[in-house]
């Protein structure tokens, strides 16, 4: 195939801007149709093949959104649309209706330019390398015509038994009652899904970012932008704010001062209330390379046990699942609370946040100093190529001063982005002043090159 690519599918599905390949109607069909016969042939549920198609609201959806459906049924499977849904609220449909399998359709904190397709199976968990290189392959197969050909259907409940779910985590009538939230829906799936669940559990609700056009998911708003959050969580005297990111699958809080709160840091929070409650599995928390260096040091303050995983909430999902910890996550605001959910989860992470509050009897601004947050820099810089760093003799030289330099006093990771063509220079150190420094002169070098 003249445009095939080595990899098809990235860290978190296939992803790209829409309407150029690998993102087009005919890959789409493409990818949907694999991803009917892999389930076809592993499906364990005796029953018609069932896939569950969900999309955040790009204005590319839609267009997608028909593609895989098409590629589904020809492949004899059915293909049952939950419409404009968060990413967990697919997860959770896959559960509940006992799917096969689910396509989500989201670019995530991306622009709108940008679209792609991840896949769950059948218990609502995303899929394993092996499995995604095995769906890959029946892509670039020449598939075989004839056969029986399956059904378009409507899940006219999705949102119902999503909110109904995440409203049950919280027990009790109107257990919000009194809380003042402000809440940005980054102009995405979470726009009508989370102020309803919310205000069903009893907060006065403050929408931000609520009016979808197609073309203004994540626009200086959401998890990546939470700057006008913090004014108006200001300006409502609220108790907390919260940002979800474009499909819901992220949160970044804003305490009562208008101070960001971190994916960190709201682990650390809800560890803290999970062990004073004993519900910490295994006395242990799961995070990334990625997490800030106070971190780790909380984490040893409180006595709990530490797992760093690579990037990816996927890959924080398997070393949670391996170790038996129940809560992980990433400083971006991915957070897996096992014991409720199969990934991650901005509106339940929302809840939990809220419910450890409810039981400290503290501020959030009181809780976030739980964990001191490092100076911390992060700098992408667009590149061509992804050969191995340690082979760019130039790059490896500056990665080496800079951390010499350091010492103990900082930490320095870099790394290729795995669902964009850029190079991740993240810097921690003691200073602000010295952290940009020592980021800047990294990325300089990594400019030189491996730059466009």
């Amino acid at each position: 195939m003249k445009n095939k690519v080595e990899k098809l599918f990235g860290t978190d599905g296939v992803r790209g801007k829409a309407n150029q390949y690998p993102i087009t109607p005919e890959m789409a069909v493409k990818i949907g149709r694999a991803v009917a016969q892999y389930f076809g042939k592993h499906s364990t549920l005796g029953q018609q093949v069932r896939i569950g198609i969900g999309r955040d609201t790009r204005i590319s959806g839609a267009m997608l959104e028909s593609a895989a459906a098409a590629g589904i049924c020809s492949a004899g499977a059915d293909a049952l649309f939950a419409g404009i849904i968060p990413t967990p609220g697919l997860a959770h449909i896959i559960r509940e209706s006992s799917l096969d399998a689910g396509i989500m359709i989201s670019a995530s904190h991306n622009p709108f330019e940008d679209n792609g397709l991840k896949v769950f199976g059948g218990r609502g968990y995303k899929l394993s390398d092996e499995v995604e290189q095995e769906i890959e392959a029946l892509v670039f197969q020449e598939p075989a015509s004839g056969g029986p050909v399956g059904e378009t259907l409507t899940l006219s409940d999705a949102e119902d038994s999503y909110a109904a779910f995440l409203q049950a985590l919280l027990p009790g009538n109107a257990p919000l009652k009194g809380l003042r939230l402000v809440m940005d829906a980054s102009n995405g799936a979470t726009y009508s899904v989370a102020p309803r669940v919310f205000e069903n559990l009893g907060a006065e609700v403050f929408p931000l970012f609520v009016s979808p056009d197609g073309v203004n998911i994540n626009v200086d708003c959401g998890s990546q932008h939470p700057e006008v959050l913090q004014k108006e969580v200001l300006r409502h005297k609220a108790n907390l704010g919260l940002a979800f990111d474009g499909d819901g699958d992220r949160l970044i809080a804003v305490d009562e001062a208008g101070n960001r709160i971190s994916g960190d840091q709201i682990l650390i929070i809800c560890a803290a209330w999970l062990k004073e409650t004993g519900r910490l599995a295994k006395n242990t928390v799961v995070s990334t390379v990625m997490s800030n260096l106070g971190f780790k040091q909380a984490l040893n303050r409180m006595d709990i046990l530490h797992i760093a995983a690579n990037v990816g909430d996927r890959y924080v999902l398997e070393a949670m699942q391996r170790s038996g910890s129940v809560i992980g996550g990433e400083d971006s605001g991915h957070m897996i609370f096992l014991e409720h959910h199969t990934t991650g989860d901005g509106v339940l992470s929302g809840i939990q946040l809220i419910g450890a509050m409810l039981h400290f009897q503290k501020p959030l601004s009181e809780l976030g100093r739980m964990m001191e947050v490092f100076p911390q820099v992060l700098i992408n810089i667009p590149v061509t190529a992804k050969p191995d760093l340690s082979t760019i003799a130039p790059v490896a030289l500056a990665i080496d001063a800079a951390e010499k330099e350091l010492g103990d006093l900082g930490r320095i990771l870099v790394r290729y982005s795995g669902t964009r063509p850029v190079c991740r220079v993240m810097v921690e150190g003691p200073t602000r002043e010295i952290t940009e420094d020592t980021a800047q002169a990294i990325a300089r070098v990594v400019e030189q090159e491996l730059g466009g």
